[in-house]
């Protein structure tokens, strides 16, 4: 009997090793997938107009648990069609040296983790617009590792396929900028009844100031902080100089 219990658990042992080859296996060929599939994403909107992301996608459902009949505030415009101001204020704001990067501002991720490390907590990102707008498209809003390294993944993809333009012409038509408003012909009528390439410097640093907490600042337009992130943001605005 103890013969044949052995030989059982001789036999046993090379089935789950079989088993558990096939189950990594199929894990990578399922990952090697949704990577081919989102890089089949960013070549179609090499020329193509975005029309939904992630972050919007996931704002709709929420939207709509409250309102079934509520819908978002999104059109695409070109990028000759957005303020210049606009595009200075967003690269003060949030990327000064998104044309002199490849996706990731190291400087810009060593500063956030030294905030970090001294508060305790995830205060900053060092996200560059890149990063940002891998986030938009594909994932969601968490900070776990997992998704950081899929962000890292998606960015190295964008910053492949598309040029510079290109990445920040989509980043400012799919940018969250309010409650249910996306991009920054939506932004532009929402907060000031003009069309996005009519913003004054003025009005383009104010949208800018708005976009780390949108849906608040949505709420709240007049804030101390805000109205001295937006006398910043045009202050510097002369000193970058967006893709053409």
């Amino acid at each position: 009997m103890r013969k044949n219990t052995k030989s059982t658990r001789r036999k046993a042992k090379p089935l789950w090793r079989r088993l558990l080859g096939r189950l990594v296996l199929l894990s990578l060929a399922m990952v090697l997938a949704w990577h081919a599939w989102v890089y089949a994403q960013i070549w179609w909107w090499e020329s193509r107009p975005v029309q939904s992301t992630a972050f919007m996608s996931a704002r709709l459902d929420a939207m709509q648990q409250q309102n079934p009949d509520a819908a978002l505030k999104h059109k695409w415009v070109p990028y000759e069609r957005i303020s210049g101001s606009l595009k200075r204020a967003v690269m003060v704001a949030e990327d000064s040296g998104f044309t002199q990067h490849e996706g990731f501002d190291w400087d810009g991720i060593e500063v956030a983790w030294k905030k970090n490390i001294k508060k305790g907590r995830i205060v900053a990102g060092g996200s560059t617009i890149s990063q940002q707008l891998a986030k938009n498209l594909f994932l969601s809003g968490s900070r776990s590792p997992l998704r950081k390294g899929e962000e890292a993944i998606i960015t190295l993809m964008i910053e492949q396929r598309l040029d510079k333009r290109r990445i920040f012409e989509i980043y400012l038509n799919v940018i969250e900028w309010g409650d249910g408003v996306f991009g920054a012909e939506a932004a532009a009528r929402h907060y000031f009844g003009v069309s996005a390439n009519n913003l004054s410097p003025q009005q383009a640093a104010k949208l800018a100031a708005m976009i780390p907490n949108p849906r608040y600042y949505d709420k709240h337009r007049s804030t101390r902080y805000l109205n001295r992130r937006t006398a910043t943001i045009s202050k510097r605005m002369h000193q970058v100089r967006p893709p053409k």
